[in-house]
């Protein structure tokens, strides 16, 4: 088991909801990235998940698209996301992370090669947002060698057998986008959200994550009656533009006294 499956387990055994932090590796800088990753686990978070700065974030509203852009400024590349993981296993060694980006960069590291050393440096799973089911399955060998999971997506718009098909492979969790939009662009209801778990309930027995537009305490809380994990980005990465580390880590902190402990 990996550190994110003894997480699920875990939160499962505990039976409440976890708490799934988004910041864009790299952003404003490394030395400021790397502190905040190595202690989002202490404040609260359950899992980390790290983004891979891109040109072309084409799933991401403005804030996110704002947060690649400093990172991809301050020199952010992938070999230095390899050096980052490894820095954060030595300060935290158990808060699972996944690594989050596009294909794109991937494709260009090589994918066998990337997803050795990205699990070599202390990631646990990846989500590549625009790696479709129909290409993914290539990599999937590649993927269970190297011990991570591939993250599967499903979003409002996904019909019934569209879940099925993207969800017989999944491992680890699931992740539902919960508006139909990039993320930051709107907030989701409470009501459509617990319809679409159910569905997806009927397809997998797997935990289910849901994000995008998820950015207060009454929202997590709200979310969190009906997801196993609720992801928060945009309001974290902008609380971090805005106001620093500390600021950030507090905003962590007041998320996750949402949830049970």
């Amino acid at each position: 088991m990996n550190r994110l499956d003894r997480k699920l387990d875990a939160l499962k055994r505990e039976n409440r909801a976890g708490l799934v932090t988004y910041f864009a590796g790299g952003d404003p800088d490394y030395t400021t990235s790397l502190d905040l990753l190595c202690q989002l686990g202490r404040a609260g978070a359950d899992i980390i998940e790290l983004g891979m700065p891109f040109s072309d974030p084409v799933a991401d509203g403005p804030i996110l698209q704002a947060a690649n852009i400093r990172a991809l400024a301050g020199g952010q590349t992938l070999d230095q996301m390899m050096a980052m993981l490894r820095e954060v296993r030595l300060r935290d060694d158990a808060t699972p992370i996944v690594v989050m980006g596009y294909f794109n960069p991937v494709l260009h590291y090589g994918p066998a090669r990337f997803f050795a050393d990205v699990a070599d440096a202390g990631a646990d799973a990846v989500i590549l947002v625009d790696l479709p089911l129909e290409h993914a399955n290539v990599y999937r060998p590649q993927l269970e060698k190297a011990g991570l999971h591939l993250i599967a997506m499903t979003a409002p718009t996904s019909s019934d057998a569209r879940m099925a098909a993207v969800l017989k492979p999944a491992t680890g969790f699931v992740y539902h986008i919960a508006i139909a939009g990039t993320t930051g662009a709107g907030t989701p209801d409470e009501q459509v959200i617990a319809a679409a778990i159910t569905r997806l309930r009927a397809h997998t027995d797997l935990p289910v994550a849901a994000g995008f537009g998820i950015r207060s305490v009454q929202q997590v809380r709200k979310v969190a009656a009906h997801a196993d994990l609720v992801v928060v980005g945009s309001r974290l990465v902008d609380v971090l533009a805005k106001h620093g580390v500390a600021a950030a880590l507090g905003e962590v902190a007041s998320l996750a006294s949402a949830l049970p402990r």
